[in-house]
């Protein structure tokens, strides 16, 4: 037993071990000290540490910008917008029912409170606010509210179609169809045509589509469906085009046959 022991006291007990478990510490410490600011800011194993809490202000990137696009939702409500028409009923205060306009600075007024902005609010967010206005004269209102009078889906075809404008869409529409809507296409359109698509505010997606392939009647499946809002452009033919900036006087001189001068 003593045989075993002795080395043991030897080691820890000479001046070179106490040096060497000394360095050893204080790596340790150092590299403890070091490992969270770099370790857990790559890997986000730290829930404590700000880099894990927040990666896009680590990177520098912010979380959420107006300047791009976001997702749209599935199944979007209505938002209310300016000119459309409101009716509230008050099941257990029938005097307070009315119906009110949304005006060109997006407020509606209302009987006995005044009045709520609401452009831009979907009914149920609309409801819910003037549940909460009324709540103020009122104990638990309960409210409904119904539109009357909105703007109704659309789509827009422009350029180079017998009759542009803004169109009603009131069922599932093609591109072809909505363009037939619009009196078809001119003489001097191309059959590429662009899809204008809103995405989210300040931001819009343009899809190219082919319509020749579709108007002889090949891939007629392939027949793009508008959806609210949708804006068709028709361009020009790059021949229409030229021959604006080509002299008329141009084809005389071609037509006079020298010999007869």
């Amino acid at each position: 037993m003593e045989g075993h022991n002795q080395p043991e006291r030897k080691l820890g007990g000479s001046p070179v071990a106490k040096i060497k478990l000394a360095v050893i510490a204080l790596a340790v410490s150092l590299f403890l000290a070091s490992a969270p600011a770099s370790l857990f800011a790559k890997k986000g194993a730290s829930p404590n540490s700000p880099a894990a809490s927040t990666p896009a202000a680590a990177s520098g990137i912010p979380q959420s910008s107006s300047d791009r696009p976001v997702l749209e939702h599935r199944n979007p409500r209505y938002m209310v917008m300016r000119d459309d028409v409101l009716i509230l009923s008050f099941p257990l205060s029938p005097e307070l029912n009315q119906t009110v306009t949304v005006q060109p600075d997006g407020y509606i007024t209302l009987l006995n409170v005044g009045s709520l902005f609401v452009q831009g609010m979907s009914v149920p967010d609309i409801t819910e606010a003037i549940k909460k206005v009324y709540g103020k004269i009122l104990h638990d209102p309960i409210i409904n509210v119904d539109l009357k009078d909105f703007q109704k889906p659309f789509f827009v075809v422009s350029g180079q179609v017998t009759k542009p404008g803004q169109y009603d869409l009131r069922y599932e529409t093609t591109v072809s169809e909505a363009i037939a809507v619009a009196g078809g296409l001119a003489p001097t359109a191309k059959t590429q045509i662009l899809i204008y698509h809103r995405v989210s505010s300040g931001w819009m997606e343009v899809k190219k589509f082919n319509l020749k392939d579709i108007l002889n009647g090949k891939n007629v499946n392939e027949d793009a469906v508008l959806q609210p809002g949708d804006m068709i452009f028709v361009p020009e033919k790059f021949i229409t085009n030229f021959r604006k900036y080509v002299p008329y006087s141009l084809g005389l001189y071609t037509s006079i046959n020298p010999a007869a001068i």
